[in-house]
């Protein structure tokens, strides 16, 4: 009898989104292919919006450029600078079409109610595919999907890590009330080879590398601060989308690469990297302490109402510390209308300049 040659559904085929910021051609993707192949990818462009990105046939994908950023966002665009991670923020303003269902967004970079962490892959930094010990290509797609799927347990921590995976489950003494978990609205991955660091550290240690290969998950517990990157990252748009926004970084801005603190962006010279952290390296010891204390008012249920509270608050308690804040909580506002202004019922089409299917 003859066998059927059709691949199998992935999970969330029609309702995952895979985010790939560029400046530069996606040839690349090719190794990529098992695992974005069949799912839809939205592609932001960053810098020259007249240069034209080469994309591998076969992929299912939108492209946005500064260009549509300007021409949908008229003068809100401004909250939106170049040369940051904040290009990819645009990608998770515009509803999915055709579907009612919850959007899941990856975004991928290449140049709550809570949260999920997972050590996997080395994409960030040398666009291959990671592989596991055994030699085995790493799916982190996947990965991502399947903690989106699951709960996190944020309010009581598991020494078994995840006690939803195979071969887990919740150690004794964990209360039984606390099992069902909380749904998990980010999964974060980590990468393997050049780590994240600062500027200062990355002088001190420039031929450092990570290549401890670690397959845990676990859940970053209730009130725990930690700079979450905005590069490979999933979550879910309908639980914390208007919260995905990365700050007022990029050109023009007295400070880069602290991107992660309010949803970096990675370079790779660490003398460039240390001009544009230079100013958040003393800032983020005021903004640490912000964090800690700040307060959301109880009638704040909406994601949105949080944030323009938060906006309230960062203008108030650290633009005392440069005017930048002040900048940045007007930022954080505009970034809300513009999702609200979209969002809404009959708010902007979303289509875009340039569409290519498979």
């Amino acid at each position: 009898m003859a066998t059927s040659s059709a691949k199998p559904t992935p999970l969330l085929k029609d309702e995952l989104d895979i985010v790939i910021p560029t400046i530069r051609n996606l040839d690349f993707l090719e190794m990529w292919r098992p695992f974005f192949e069949q799912y839809h990818l939205i592609i932001v462009q960053d810098g020259d919006p007249s240069k034209t990105i080469r994309v591998p046939d076969g992929f299912d994908y939108e492209l946005y450029n500064r260009n549509y950023i300007n021409r949908i966002l008229g003068p809100k665009a401004s909250c939106i600078p170049s040369r940051t991670l904040l290009v990819d923020a645009l990608a998770t303003l515009f509803p999915r079409k055709n579907t009612s269902s919850p959007l899941m967004m990856i975004v991928l970079y290449v140049s709550l109610t809570f949260l999920k962490s997972f050590s996997l892959w080395g994409f960030l930094v040398s666009r291959y595919v990671a592989k596991d010990p055994s030699g085995k290509d790493i799916n982190a797609v996947e990965q991502h999907i399947k903690n989106l799927l699951t709960p996190s347990t944020p309010h009581f921590f598991n020494t078994l890590y995840d006690p939803y995976r195979k071969g887990a489950d919740f150690v004794h003494g964990y209360p039984f009330s606390l099992r069902e978990g909380a749904p998990t609205a980010v999964s974060h991955g980590l990468w393997l080879n050049i780590p994240d660091y600062d500027a200062p550290t990355q002088l001190v240690k420039p031929l450092e590398r990570n290549t401890r290969y670690v397959d845990a998950i676990m859940t970053v517990p209730k009130g725990t601060l930690f700079p979450m990157c905005g590069m490979n990252l999933a979550f879910d748009r309908k639980l914390i989308g208007p919260a995905m926004y990365f700050g007022l970084m990029g050109d023009g801005q007295p400070i880069g690469r602290y991107d992660d603190m309010w949803a970096g962006c990675k370079a790779s010279n660490p003398f460039v990297n240390l001009k544009k952290e230079y100013n958040g390296i003393f800032w983020q010891e005021k903004a640490i302490p912000f964090f800690q204390s700040v307060a959301l008012p109880k009638d704040c249920t909406a994601v949105q109402k949080c944030y323009l509270a938060l906006a309230d608050q960062v203008k108030a308690k650290l633009g005392e510390v440069d005017p930048y804040f002040i900048k940045l909580a007007d930022a954080l506002v505009t970034w809300i209308e513009a999702w609200d202004e979209i969002n809404s019922p009959g708010g902007k089409p979303a289509k875009l300049p340039n569409v290519s299917s498979k």
